[in-house]
């Protein structure tokens, strides 16, 4: 404890611009943000704008490909739209260090302003090589005889740089961030020993599912946070199709249903566990898209599993073909299930054809290169092409 309870406490946490949206991945991060401030604490979120030049080498076996500025630049208003909904932030835009509401900054604002031959002279003499290979993330690096580029060498140095300038600016205490994270944390804790701060770090383990799988991927991809990369239905989905021995340990760490109704839950056996998967789903869905786009996706989900009537295809994903698409035969199938979604790529959408999964409405698609054709739209302007049992899209001629 290192001031009395009433005193708001600033804490970070950074994010690389290394896609245009964050994943499932990095979600236990961000719900341990939304509690810091639920708690009467101030959270900073950092984009890293500036390391996002050099690439944190940590659990790669490769170096990062490198980015221009504007890949960087695309990719940072894509991960920065996400955290309004799990915070509260800063109305005005100013930094207000009384207040508990939020606060984003891009550390390319202070790292693109270094002088070199200045910042090796002031801080490059407050490292030393010993103790940087000593952390684990390098070692396992090295142990893989993987090459390590100077330039993602220096990373762990701007990391900790981030730290001190964070607590300079805006009076930051405490680092939050992944287990694989400690040792770049640690170090910029020892830089601001040594610039007379004392600073501190939380991290939390990297969360796996029961059959060992990093959390934030399934066999359709990247389970991503933003809409345009993947659709409030698919991400439901993503939830509901959890494991038996998951869904309780999901329901403490990403939603805020109550730890005495967890409790109940936790009770439930057999197909009954269903319902608190339903209930997870929900509530994960909720905080990210907002309640209003349950009902479509409650309604989709009963109108395919249900025999006969209508079907609603609100929440499903859904791409735009022309006319000239289907007289040239170039909507081909696989490049259609990649487009929705429901394939990574091409091979993979191939597989699930020759595996009898992939479906033109209720009719199996048996032809790996085949193409939807202008018969296929006689009836209607849509057409549904299926991934299994619960995975769907809209293909609409225009």
């Amino acid at each position: 404890n290192t001031s009395s309870n009433s005193a708001i406490v600033s804490a970070y946490l950074g994010f690389d611009a290394t896609a245009d949206s964050l994943h499932v991945g990095s979600l236990l991060q961000i719900m341990i943000l939304r509690h810091f401030q639920k708690c009467g604490h101030k959270p900073i979120v950092l984009i890293g704008g500036g390391t996002s030049k050099v690439g944190d080498p940590t659990g790669k076996d490769e170096s990062r490909k490198l980015m221009n500025e504007e890949t960087i630049e695309h990719n940072k208003r894509g991960i920065s739209t996400v955290f309004e909904k799990f915070l509260t932030f800063e109305e005005t835009g100013a930094m207000d260090k009384a207040s508990t509401k939020a606060y984003m900054v891009d550390n390319d604002d202070w790292l693109s302003q270094l002088k070199y031959l200045d910042f090796l002279r002031d801080y490059g003499t407050q490292f030393t090589i010993n103790r940087m290979l000593s952390f684990e993330s390098v070692k396992q690096r090295l142990t893989r005889e993987a090459p390590l580029s100077f330039l993602e060498f220096n990373y762990m140095i701007l990391q900790a740089y981030d730290f001190l300038e964070l607590h300079r600016r805006f009076g930051v205490k405490l680092q939050l961030g992944g287990a694989d994270q400690w040792g770049n944390i640690i170090s910029g804790i020892e830089l601001g020993r040594k610039d007379g701060a004392q600073l501190f770090g939380l991290t939390a383990p990297l969360i796996t599912t029961s059959d060992g799988k990093k959390m934030g991927k399934s066999e359709g991809g990247a389970m991503w946070l933003n809409a345009n990369k993947l659709s409030e239905y698919d991400y439901w989905q993503f939830w509901r199709n959890t494991a038996d021995q998951d869904v309780i340990r999901f329901l403490r760490l990403f939603t805020e249903v109550s730890l005495e109704r967890i409790n109940e839950l936790e009770n439930l056996d057999g197909a009954d566990i269903n319902q608190a998967k339903i209930i997870l789903a929900d509530e994960a869905t909720a905080m990210l898209h907002g309640k209003d786009c349950l009902p479509a996706i409650h309604e989709t989900i009963k109108s395919m599993f249900s025999k006969g009537g209508g079907e609603s295809l609100d929440s499903l994903p859904r791409i735009v073909i022309t006319p000239d698409a289907l007289g040239e035969g170039t909507a081909r199938f696989a490049d259609l299930f990649v487009q929705l979604g429901l394939a990574t790529s091409k091979k993979e959408a191939k597989r699930l054809i020759a595996g009898g999964g992939a479906r033109l409405g209720d009719e199996k698609i048996s032809d790996e290169n085949g193409a939807l054709s202008s018969d296929n739209f006689i009836d209607s302007k849509e057409i549904v092409l299926r991934a299994g049992k619960k995975r769907a899209g809209i293909v609409e001629l225009q």
